[in-house]
């Protein structure tokens, strides 16, 4: 499989936020979002094999691994690198853009599925049928620039019934959409998600790479 970096950090992101993480990089992405803050990873990367990732991960000692890109999932061989992963002993997440069918990945794995929003220009690609295949431990995440974002976040939720199912998380196109805004929304209609930052944007430079 094509491998854009290996490295260890902090979790910004999720319920997990906060917690030592070993972040696991794959290369490609079917998806173009117009915020994308990792076009570095649509082509750039080396090869590795599953024994390989698995040699590198482990050598950090760090129970907590995210596989994310790009869109891990357009890589077969994630697959198997996360059962590996699983049977190893590791809380294993998975960031994926929801575009792609999440129906064979080992279930002990915690899902994170960005439905894209419509500033992204990509929300025509999420693939509802999705929902149906997570479990109550897997999260959901909408990335919200606009008060459009907002508005089709909000409809979301409640036709798909989101937050009686799933951990919600919301959060800002970093940049774009000031936090406070979100959060004042957010208040004003008693949405029942996880607000989140960027944790490693506050932390380090935003630009900055294997953070």
């Amino acid at each position: 499989m094509k491998i854009n970096e290996i490295y260890r950090s902090i979790q910004g992101e999720s319920s997990y936020a906060g917690l030592p993480c070993v972040f696991v990089r794959l290369t490609y992405c079917n998806l173009r979002c117009t915020y994308c803050d990792t076009a570095y990873a649509f082509y750039q990367g080396k090869d590795m094999t599953v024994d390989e990732v698995m040699a590198a991960v482990l050598d950090y000692h760090c129970s907590l691994v995210e596989i994310t890109g790009g869109e891990p999932l357009l890589q077969k061989e994630v697959l198997p690198l996360m059962d590996r992963l699983v049977e190893s002993g590791c809380t294993v997440l998975l960031e994926t853009g929801g575009s792609l069918d999440v129906r064979k990945v080992h279930p002990k794995v915690i899902k994170i599925l960005d439905l894209k929003c419509p500033s992204s220009g990509e929300s025509e690609h999420n693939l509802y049928s999705n929902l149906d295949q997570l479990q109550p431990h897997d999260e959901i995440k909408f990335v919200i620039g606009t008060l459009e974002d907002y508005l089709w976040t909000k409809e979301t939720i409640e036709k798909y019934r989101l937050t009686d199912r799933f951990l919600v998380l919301a959060s800002t196109v970093f940049n774009v959409l000031e936090p406070r805004q979100l959060v004042e929304w957010i208040l004003h209609d008693n949405l029942k998600v996880r607000f989140q930052l960027q944790m490693h944007k506050y932390i380090w430079d935003p630009d900055q790479r294997a953070v």
